[in-house]
C-alpha cells in the first residue's frame, strides 16, 4: 500500500554537526514515529507565504504534522512585553508555521499538533499564550507526568486510554484559547494539555507534549501518529 504523504514543516537550526552549516531539522523520533505508522514524512521549507501559496504547496499532501520548536513572538498574539524567557524566535518560522495552520485546518486535511504546533494552532485562531509559566519549579522541562484525557475526543480515540503518560518540555502554555478550540486534557497545575477543534471538516488534535519521545516504547503515544496516518489515508 502507498504510504500517505505527511508534511513535516522543518525547523531552522543554527548548526548542525554532520551538515556543517545551519540546516533545516526535524527530530528523528518524531520522523521515525511517522513512518512507522505507515507515512511517508516530508520535511517542507518554510518559505515566506507572501512568496509562495501555502495552499497550493499543501495541496500535494496527504496530511500534516506541525512539530515543537522556538517560542512564537509575543507579538504574534497581541503582547507588547516580551519575558525574558522567550527563546528562538524566528519571524519566518513564525509566518510559515501559522499559515501552515491555518491552511490545513481551512482545508480540511488531517492534522496533528505537537507541542509549538498546538501553541502556533492556538494563536493562528486567534488565541494567546502565557510567555513563561513561573520559571524551572513551575515549567514543564524534561518532565513525564500523567494527563487525564476527556471522554469522548479524538485524542481519547488515538490514544486509546483515559490517560497519557506525557512527556513535556516546554516553558509556555496556552492563556486564551482560540476560536473554536475546546481543551481535551489538563495537567494537574492547570496547563492545557490537549486541544481540539469543534466543527472542522478534517481530523484534527493537537498536545502540548512530545509523543515522539516515547512512542518508541509506549502504544497510546505511537497511537497519536497511527491516527494522523489512518487519516491521511481517508480512515483505510
Amino acid at each position: 500500500m502507498t504510504r500517505p504523504l505527511i508534511a513535516v514543516p522543518a525547523r531552522f537550526s543554527a548548526t548542525t554537526s554532520a551538515l556543517r552549516y545551519a540546516a533545516e531539522v526535524n527530530a528523528r523520533a518524531l520522523i521515525e514515529a511517522v513512518w512507522r505508522a505507515g507515512g511517508e514524512p516530508a520535511g517542507i521549507h518554510p518559505a515566506d507565504p507572501a512568496d509562495a501559496d501555502v495552499t497550493e504547496r499543501l495541496a500535494r499532501f496527504d496530511g500534516v504534522l506541525l512539530p515543537g520548536g522556538g517560542d512564537l513572538a509575543p507579538h504574534r498574539y497581541g503582547a507588547a512585553d516580551v519575558h525574558h524567557s522567550v527563546y528562538d524566535v524566528d519571524d519566518l518560522q513564525d509566518a510559515f508555521d501559522l499559515e501552515v495552520a491555518r491552511r490545513t485546518l481551512e482545508l480540511g486535511m488531517p492534522l496533528l499538533a505537537i507541542c509549538r504546533g498546538l501553541q502556533a494552532v492556538n494563536v493562528a485562531l486567534g488565541g494567546a499564550l502565557e510567555q513563561d509559566m513561573g520559571g524551572p519549579e513551575r515549567e514543564h522541562r524534561h518532565v513525564v507526568h500523567p494527563v487525564p484525557i476527556r471522554r469522548g475526543t479524538l485524542l481519547e480515540q488515538a490514544t486509546g486510554s483515559e490517560k497519557a503518560e506525557a512527556s513535556c518540555y516546554h516553558h509556555q502554555r496556552v492563556d486564551r484559547l482560540g476560536a473554536g478550540l475546546t481543551v481535551t486534557a489538563r495537567a494537574t497545575d492547570g496547563t492545557v494539555e490537549g486541544l481540539e477543534l469543534t466543527g472542522t471538516k478534517g481530523w484534527f488534535t493537537a498536545v502540548q507534549w512530545h509523543p515522539e519521545d516515547t512512542a518508541h516504547r509506549d502504544p497510546a503515544q505511537q497511537g497519536l501518529f497511527d491516527a494522523l496516518v489512518r487519516a491521511a489515508r481517508g480512515g483505510r
